[in-house]
C-alpha cells in the first residue's frame, strides 16, 4: 500500500508521541511508508516544525548510519506556569487541610490529565540528563513516577514499605523519617535495578525529605547514581533539609488548621535549573 503524505504525517506524528527519547532511524520509517528516505526528511521536516510551533516538543536529528531522529517531549516556560498555576489553584481549598500540617491531594494524583502534565513538566526539567530509572516510594508517588517515566520512556521502580513474597531477594534498609524522627524500613527487589544505572527519585510530598534521603541511601547499596529528586509539593520547614538539591512545583508556605487556611506559592522548579 502506498501512504499518502497526509497519512504518513498522521501515523509519523502518533509513532513518535507515542515512543519519546527512542532513536528512530529513517529506514523505519522508509520501509514503513514505502518511501524515499528524501520524502520520509521532507515530512518529519513538517512534523519538526510543528512540534516546535505548538510547544509539543523537540525533534533532534542524530546524524550518521546509526542516526535517525528522536521526539523528546518539552514544554515552554508559558506553559509550565499554567501547569503550576492550576495545581495550586486545585490544593488551595480549605477542605484539603489535614492534621500535621498535610493536604490531602488523593484526587488530584487519581487525575490522569493532571498528572500528565506534571509528568511532562519534570520530563522538560531532566530531558537532557541521562535517566535510566525512576524511582518512588509506595504508595502516593507511584502516579507521579510513571506520568514522569511516560515522558522519559524509562520504567519505574518502587519501592516498599515491607518485603513481598512477590518481590523475591530484596534489599533492606532503615532510614531516619524527617518530620517524626522515627526509624522506618525501605525494601527493594534486587532485580529492581543493575549497579550503574542513573535514577530520578520522585514523592508527591516531602518536609524535611527524610523519605527521599532514605531513597538515595538506598540508591547506594545498588552501586546506581542519583540523576535528580522531584517533588510535587514540598513543605515549608524549620528544620534543615536533608536533601539539598531538588525540584518542586508547589510550596506549602503555611497552613493554619485553626483558621482553615492553605497558602501556596510556586515551588523552587525554575530557580533550581528546571528549564
Amino acid at each position: 500500500m502506498k501512504w499518502k503524505r497526509s497519512e504518513r504525517l498522521v501515523d509519523m506524528t502518533h509513532f513518535l508521541l507515542d515512543h519519546p527519547h527512542k532513536l528512530i532511524s529513517l529506514t523505519y520509517f522508509s520501509e514503513l511508508y514505502q518511501s524515499a528516505k528524501s520524502s520520509i526528511s521532507e515530512d518529519l521536516g513538517i512534523v519538526k516544525e510543528t512540534f516546535e510551533e505548538k510547544g509539543i516538543g523537540l525533534l533532534m536529528t542524530v546524524p550518521g548510519a546509526a542516526g535517525g531522529v528522536k521526539y523528546v517531549p518539552k514544554l515552554q516556560t508559558g506553559e509550565i506556569k499554567t501547569v503550576i498555576a492550576d495545581l495550586m489553584e486545585e490544593l488551595s481549598h480549605s477542605d484539603r487541610l489535614l492534621p500535621g500540617g498535610y493536604l490531602y491531594m488523593t484526587d488530584v494524583l487519581g487525575n490522569p490529565e493532571m498528572m500528565n502534565r506534571v509528568g511532562k513538566v519534570f520530563a522538560t526539567a531532566f530531558a537532557k540528563e541521562k535517566i535510566d530509572v525512576i524511582m518512588t516510594v509506595a504508595t502516593k508517588g507511584i502516579p507521579i513516577a510513571h506520568a514522569i517515566a511516560r515522558h522519559l520512556n524509562v520504567p519505574v521502580v518502587i519501592v516498599r514499605r515491607d518485603s513481598k513474597v512477590t518481590e523475591g531477594s530484596t534489599v533492606s534498609i532503615n532510614y531516619v523519617s524527617g518530620s517524626s524522627r522515627r526509624i522506618q524500613t525501605m525494601v527493594l527487589s534486587k532485580r529492581s535495578m543493575k549497579s550503574g544505572q542513573r535514577v530520578l527519585i520522585t514523592d508527591d510530598f516531602m518536609k524535611v525529605g527524610g523519605t527521599m534521603n532514605g531513597m538515595k541511601n538506598l540508591l547506594e547499596e545498588f552501586e546506581c547514581t542519583l540523576a535528580g529528586v522531584a517533588v510535587l509539593v514540598e513543605a515549608e520547614h524549620s528544620d534543615e533539609r536533608l536533601v539539598e538539591k531538588y525540584l518542586s512545583l508547589v510550596k506549602l508556605h503555611e497552613v493554619s488548621e485553626k483558621e482553615r487556611t492553605i497558602a501556596l506559592e510556586e515551588g523552587n522548579y525554575f530557580e533550581n535549573g528546571g528549564i
